[in-house]
């Protein structure tokens, strides 16, 4: 079986190594990759672009592509693909409008009654001014561009002030471009963060083990947020109740409201919640894995992913095979670039250090240089450890990010430590 991964990153090496070990013993491509995959698949030059994507991927002739960023599922690369005849992936630039377009995301869980923060929806600057000085709020709220803006169209403002400065960003200076011309006002909400990822084929769906991820730059969650700073499975306070109550009210409605305006949703479903004293509630959607999710995700999982995906493309999907408990737990810290998620420096000179049992080195954001394996990106290298217990997962973890740093690069010291002790 020939298989294709879309995309250069952390969850992108995650993905293969995880597939590597299928019973399948499938044959693994990565389009782009980077230079850390290299010896666990064939790595394919190429831009993101959908049309170059598409010249390679019919160059290969995959079995199956999976495809990891969100750009291309919203630019068509799923259509593209299938109308290829290879299976993918990945839901449909329609059905990816649930990330792509928070008004449409938004939109369509006030028509299926799913608990989320109320909303308003703005393109003019003026209207929204007027809005939020007609309704005042002494914390404040979260104001955020309705298209993809690589992570950074989400703003959580302290105060009416900060809303306003924040909107005139969008709306008047456009300072992310055709992204923010459309702006969504949020309500806040209050409470504890999780990530819940469930498999779907259009009809049925499989949740993953849960996972806790860390936003915030520095340790004790203190400056920007970030694309992910680090992250544990399984996270222990998404309780039973809670993941049933998500199945129910989030995941089913969207699922059948998908389907019945003709966009079914195929792929993996992220449900980004925030678990409140009403209950848990949605803060958005992703359509893909994410990312540093995906990395604790992956190790345990007590069942093949690759037969899991080829039935959710195939619309074979049994729930009863499969089961979201962990079979053991996973801790990964990212190492980062000094001064991300703001200018860091490149080419900073990486090593490879010896890894040892429960230990894996994934590669984010590097490359090669003349033969010396350097950095390219703000998140640079992820450490992961694995364990029977979080305190097992996170010893390896930082054992093995203590020895992977080097100078220019830095991490948070604090990922799953109350969860260890």
């Amino acid at each position: 079986m020939r298989i294709v991964v879309i995309g250069s990153g952390g969850r992108e090496h995650a993905l293969l190594w995880k597939f590597q070990q299928s019973p399948i013993a499938p044959k693994l491509f990565a389009l782009p990759g980077n230079a850390g995959m290299a010896g666990l698949c064939e790595l394919v030059p190429t831009s993101m672009e959908v049309d170059d994507l598409i010249s390679r991927i019919a160059e290969i002739g995959p079995d199956l592509v999976v495809v990891g960023p969100e750009q291309p599922l919203a630019m068509g690369l799923t259509d593209r693909v299938e109308s290829l005849g290879f299976r993918c992936f990945g839901p449909s630039a329609s059905a990816a409008r649930l990330e792509s377009s928070k008004i449409f995301a938004k939109r369509l869980m006030r028509s299926q009654n799913i608990p989320t923060a109320d909303f308003e929806v703005f393109d003019d600057f003026y209207e929204l001014s007027d809005y939020i000085q007609a309704h005042p709020k002494s914390d404040g709220r979260v104001v955020k561009a309705d298209g993809l803006a690589a992570g950074k169209g989400a703003f959580v403002c302290a105060s009416d002030q900060e809303a306003l400065e924040i909107a005139h960003q969008l709306l008047v200076d456009k300072v992310l471009g055709e992204p923010g011309l459309r702006v969504v006002v949020e309500e806040k909400l209050y409470g504890r963060e999780a990530s819940l990822q469930f498999l779907c084929d259009g009809e049925r769906f499989v949740a993953l083990p849960p996972v806790q991820d860390y936003k915030r730059a520095f340790d004790n969650d203190e400056g920007p947020n970030t694309g992910g700073m680090g992250t544990f499975c399984p996270a222990t306070h998404i309780t039973e109740e809670i993941l049933y109550d998500v199945e129910r009210r989030v995941v089913s409605p969207v699922l059948r409201a998908m389907a019945a305006q003709g966009t079914p949703y195929r792929g993996l479903l992220y449900v980004g919640l925030m678990l409140t004293e009403l209950g848990a509630q949605v803060i958005e959607f992703n359509c893909r894995f994410g990312d540093p999710e995906t990395q604790v995700l992956l190790p345990c999982l007590e069942f093949d992913l690759v037969s899991a995906i080829v039935s959710c493309v195939d619309g074979t999907l049994r729930p009863q095979d499969y089961t979201h408990v962990a079979k053991n737990a996973a801790v990964c810290v990212v190492i980062c670039a000094n001064g991300y998620p703001g200018e860091y420096s490149r080419k900073i000179p990486l090593k490879r250090p010896v890894l040892n049992e429960g230990q894996v080195l994934l590669s984010a954001g590097t490359a090669l240089d003349d033969g010396r394996w350097i950095s390219s990106g703000g998140r640079v290298l992820n450490a992961l450890g694995t364990g029977a217990t979080i305190a097992d997962a996170r010893f390896n973890a930082y054992e093995l990010a203590e020895r992977a740093c080097v100078p220019g690069l830095r991490y948070r010291r604090d990922i799953a430590l109350v969860e260890a002790v």
